[in-house]
Protein backbone atom coordinates (compact mmCIF):
# COMPACT_ATOMS: atom_id res chain seq x y z
CA UNK A 1 0.00 0.00 0.00
CA UNK A 2 2.92 2.65 0.65
CA UNK A 3 4.64 1.60 -2.21
CA UNK A 4 1.74 2.39 -3.95
CA UNK A 5 1.30 5.70 -2.75
CA UNK A 6 4.61 6.13 -3.22
CA UNK A 7 4.43 5.59 -6.55
CA UNK A 8 1.27 7.83 -6.91
CA UNK A 9 2.57 10.78 -5.07
CA UNK A 10 5.68 10.94 -7.28
CA UNK A 11 3.45 10.37 -10.47
CA UNK A 12 1.49 13.30 -9.13
CA UNK A 13 4.94 15.63 -8.74
CA UNK A 14 6.24 14.69 -12.49
CA UNK A 15 3.43 15.35 -14.06
CA UNK A 16 3.15 19.01 -12.30
CA UNK A 17 5.95 19.72 -13.32
CA UNK A 18 5.93 18.60 -17.20
CA UNK A 19 2.55 19.81 -17.78
CA UNK A 20 1.46 22.38 -15.19
CA UNK A 21 -0.22 22.54 -11.93
CA UNK A 22 -3.70 23.46 -14.05
CA UNK A 23 -3.71 20.43 -16.27
CA UNK A 24 -2.49 17.68 -14.31
CA UNK A 25 -5.50 18.57 -11.63
CA UNK A 26 -8.27 18.97 -14.28
CA UNK A 27 -6.95 15.74 -15.84
CA UNK A 28 -7.13 13.61 -11.98
CA UNK A 29 -10.17 15.36 -11.81
CA UNK A 30 -11.04 13.59 -15.03
CA UNK A 31 -10.22 10.29 -13.95
CA UNK A 32 -11.19 10.40 -10.84
CA UNK A 33 -14.81 11.12 -12.16
CA UNK A 34 -14.27 8.63 -14.46
CA UNK A 35 -14.00 5.72 -11.61
CA UNK A 36 -16.65 7.09 -10.26
CA UNK A 37 -18.83 6.77 -13.34
CA UNK A 38 -17.51 2.52 -13.68
CA UNK A 39 -18.52 2.21 -10.00
CA UNK A 40 -21.79 3.48 -10.60
CA UNK A 41 -22.16 1.59 -13.42
CA UNK A 42 -21.14 -1.71 -11.32
CA UNK A 43 -24.30 -0.87 -8.94
CA UNK A 44 -26.49 -0.46 -11.77
CA UNK A 45 -25.56 -4.10 -13.28
CA UNK A 46 -24.63 -5.60 -9.94
CA UNK A 47 -25.66 -8.88 -10.60
CA UNK A 48 -23.79 -8.58 -14.31
CA UNK A 49 -20.61 -6.73 -13.47
CA UNK A 50 -17.37 -8.16 -11.97
CA UNK A 51 -14.52 -5.74 -11.42
CA UNK A 52 -12.11 -3.60 -9.18
CA UNK A 53 -11.44 -0.13 -10.31
CA UNK A 54 -11.71 1.21 -13.78
CA UNK A 55 -11.99 4.06 -15.09
CA UNK A 56 -15.30 5.17 -17.80
CA UNK A 57 -15.04 8.70 -18.89
CA UNK A 58 -18.17 10.66 -20.05
CA UNK A 59 -20.55 9.73 -22.66
CA UNK A 60 -19.27 6.04 -21.90
CA UNK A 61 -22.54 4.06 -21.32
CA UNK A 62 -22.33 -0.10 -20.24
CA UNK A 63 -26.26 -1.38 -21.56
CA UNK A 64 -26.61 -5.04 -20.47
CA UNK A 65 -30.08 -6.61 -21.44
CA UNK A 66 -30.50 -10.24 -20.15
CA UNK A 67 -30.04 -10.72 -16.09
CA UNK A 68 -27.52 -13.73 -18.10
CA UNK A 69 -25.41 -11.68 -19.65
CA UNK A 70 -21.63 -11.01 -17.85
CA UNK A 71 -19.10 -8.14 -17.70
CA UNK A 72 -15.75 -9.15 -16.66
CA UNK A 73 -13.33 -6.04 -16.31
CA UNK A 74 -10.08 -6.18 -15.14
CA UNK A 75 -7.69 -3.54 -12.91
CA UNK A 76 -6.89 -0.23 -13.96
CA UNK A 77 -8.87 -0.82 -17.35
CA UNK A 78 -9.45 2.83 -18.69
CA UNK A 79 -12.32 3.49 -21.37
CA UNK A 80 -12.44 7.26 -22.95
CA UNK A 81 -15.37 8.88 -24.07
CA UNK A 82 -18.24 7.88 -25.98
CA UNK A 83 -17.50 4.74 -26.12
CA UNK A 84 -20.49 2.06 -26.43
CA UNK A 85 -20.36 -1.16 -24.25
CA UNK A 86 -23.49 -3.61 -25.16
CA UNK A 87 -24.14 -6.88 -23.64
CA UNK A 88 -27.16 -9.31 -24.44
CA UNK A 89 -28.52 -13.05 -24.46
CA UNK A 90 -25.84 -15.57 -23.02
CA UNK A 91 -22.96 -12.91 -24.12
CA UNK A 92 -20.00 -13.01 -21.97
CA UNK A 93 -17.66 -9.73 -22.43
CA UNK A 94 -13.95 -9.80 -20.87
CA UNK A 95 -11.72 -6.77 -20.42
CA UNK A 96 -8.40 -7.53 -18.83
CA UNK A 97 -5.86 -5.69 -16.77
CA UNK A 98 -4.74 -1.82 -18.12
CA UNK A 99 -6.83 -2.05 -21.03
CA UNK A 100 -7.38 1.17 -22.71
CA UNK A 101 -9.96 1.43 -25.22
CA UNK A 102 -9.77 5.35 -27.28
CA UNK A 103 -13.02 7.43 -28.01
CA UNK A 104 -15.91 6.34 -29.92
CA UNK A 105 -15.75 2.75 -29.80
CA UNK A 106 -18.38 0.63 -29.99
CA UNK A 107 -18.13 -3.34 -28.27
CA UNK A 108 -21.50 -5.57 -28.75
CA UNK A 109 -21.53 -8.96 -27.47
CA UNK A 110 -24.29 -11.67 -27.70
CA UNK A 111 -21.72 -14.61 -27.16
CA UNK A 112 -18.55 -14.32 -26.10
CA UNK A 113 -15.02 -11.78 -26.57
CA UNK A 114 -12.34 -11.94 -24.42
CA UNK A 115 -10.08 -8.60 -24.57
CA UNK A 116 -6.42 -8.98 -23.35
CA UNK A 117 -4.50 -7.24 -20.43
CA UNK A 118 -2.58 -4.61 -21.29
CA UNK A 119 -4.16 -4.18 -25.30
CA UNK A 120 -4.57 -0.79 -26.50
CA UNK A 121 -7.59 0.16 -28.34
CA UNK A 122 -7.70 3.07 -30.98
CA UNK A 123 -10.44 5.44 -31.89
CA UNK A 124 -13.17 4.56 -34.09
CA UNK A 125 -13.08 0.71 -33.71
CA UNK A 126 -15.71 -1.64 -33.86
CA UNK A 127 -15.95 -5.36 -32.36
CA UNK A 128 -18.91 -7.58 -32.89
CA UNK A 129 -19.27 -11.07 -32.24
CA UNK A 130 -22.51 -11.79 -34.36
CA UNK A 131 -24.07 -10.49 -37.38
CA UNK A 132 -27.68 -10.50 -38.57
CA UNK A 133 -28.89 -13.72 -40.56
CA UNK A 134 -30.36 -12.39 -43.37
CA UNK A 135 -30.43 -15.44 -45.27
CA UNK A 136 -32.79 -17.89 -42.48
CA UNK A 137 -34.92 -15.83 -40.32
CA UNK A 138 -36.12 -19.51 -38.74
CA UNK A 139 -32.48 -19.92 -37.09
CA UNK A 140 -33.31 -16.86 -35.39
CA UNK A 141 -32.28 -13.28 -36.52
CA UNK A 142 -28.50 -13.27 -35.52
CA UNK A 143 -25.23 -15.83 -36.62
CA UNK A 144 -23.25 -15.62 -33.64
CA UNK A 145 -19.51 -16.74 -32.88
CA UNK A 146 -16.08 -15.61 -30.52
CA UNK A 147 -13.95 -12.72 -30.48
CA UNK A 148 -10.34 -13.42 -28.99
CA UNK A 149 -7.79 -10.62 -28.83
CA UNK A 150 -4.85 -11.61 -26.68
CA UNK A 151 -2.40 -9.76 -24.52
CA UNK A 152 -0.60 -6.64 -25.55
CA UNK A 153 -2.36 -6.09 -28.98
CA UNK A 154 -1.92 -2.85 -30.47
CA UNK A 155 -5.54 -1.92 -32.88
CA UNK A 156 -5.30 1.34 -35.00
CA UNK A 157 -8.35 3.27 -35.57
CA UNK A 158 -11.30 2.90 -37.58
CA UNK A 159 -10.82 -1.37 -37.46
CA UNK A 160 -13.78 -3.28 -37.74
CA UNK A 161 -13.24 -6.90 -35.95
CA UNK A 162 -16.27 -9.49 -37.01
CA UNK A 163 -17.02 -12.83 -35.72
CA UNK A 164 -14.97 -16.13 -35.45
CA UNK A 165 -11.70 -13.38 -35.16
CA UNK A 166 -8.78 -14.71 -33.14
CA UNK A 167 -5.93 -12.07 -32.36
CA UNK A 168 -2.44 -13.61 -30.70
CA UNK A 169 -0.56 -11.96 -28.12
CA UNK A 170 1.23 -8.88 -29.10
CA UNK A 171 -0.08 -8.40 -32.69
CA UNK A 172 -0.56 -4.72 -34.28
CA UNK A 173 -4.01 -4.61 -36.34
CA UNK A 174 -3.46 -1.56 -38.75
CA UNK A 175 -6.23 1.15 -39.07
CA UNK A 176 -9.21 0.80 -41.16
CA UNK A 177 -8.66 -2.75 -41.34
CA UNK A 178 -11.52 -5.26 -41.34
CA UNK A 179 -10.39 -8.06 -39.31
CA UNK A 180 -11.92 -11.68 -39.69
CA UNK A 181 -9.90 -14.76 -39.24
CA UNK A 182 -6.56 -15.80 -37.39
CA UNK A 183 -3.97 -13.24 -36.93
CA UNK A 184 -0.37 -14.85 -35.31
CA UNK A 185 0.74 -13.89 -32.79
CA UNK A 186 3.54 -10.88 -32.91
CA UNK A 187 2.64 -9.97 -36.35
CA UNK A 188 1.07 -7.11 -38.22
CA UNK A 189 -2.36 -7.31 -40.12
CA UNK A 190 -3.71 -4.82 -42.63
CA UNK A 191 -5.80 -5.45 -45.35
CA UNK A 192 -3.71 -4.12 -49.15
CA UNK A 193 -5.24 -1.08 -50.12
CA UNK A 194 -4.62 0.39 -53.76
CA UNK A 195 -5.30 4.38 -54.52
CA UNK A 196 -7.24 4.94 -57.77
CA UNK A 197 -6.92 8.40 -59.27
CA UNK A 198 -8.20 9.14 -62.47
CA UNK A 199 -7.68 12.99 -64.07
CA UNK A 200 -10.20 15.02 -65.08
CA UNK A 201 -10.47 18.17 -66.72
CA UNK A 202 -12.82 21.35 -65.43
CA UNK A 203 -15.96 21.09 -66.61
CA UNK A 204 -15.59 17.65 -67.38
CA UNK A 205 -18.96 15.39 -66.25
CA UNK A 206 -18.36 12.69 -63.69
CA UNK A 207 -20.85 9.91 -65.57
CA UNK A 208 -17.87 10.00 -68.66
CA UNK A 209 -15.14 9.43 -66.29
CA UNK A 210 -16.98 6.28 -64.93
Amino acid sequence: MIKILTKTINTIMNDIHNRGLFITLYMNMSHFIGVLRGFLFKVIYSKNIKSTIFSLQSNSSIEIFNKSSRLYIGKFAFIRKNASIRIDFNGLLTIGDKVFINDNCTINCVKHISIGKFTKIGPNVSINDHDHNYKNHSNGHLVKGDVYIGENVWIGSNVVIVRDTFIGDNAVIAAGSVVKGKVPANSLYLNKREPIIKPFTTGEKVREIL
